[in-house]
């Protein structure tokens, strides 16, 4: 399911990023890759920030949805 449907608080593993090579390099580039554990931290009109490797990340509605878990 994409980030977007993910539990508020609740600790998931990304399984696969979609999108196009440039989308796929610039997660990478901020630690969002498969196997590595996220947490939403809060949801605004489907803009989310989450928690990745210690950090804290805002992803738009549109990347949230080619991050899968």
């Amino acid at each position: 399911m994409p980030l977007t449907l993910a539990v508020q608080g609740e600790e998931n593993m990304i399984r696969r990023i979609g999108g196009n090579a440039e989308v796929r390099a610039h997660l990478q580039n901020l630690g969002v890759v498969p196997g590595a554990v996220v947490t939403v931290v809060s949801s605004m009109g489907g803009n989310l920030i989450v928690k990745v490797k210690n950090a804290r990340i805002a992803v738009s509605k549109e990347m949230a949805q080619k991050i899968y878990i």
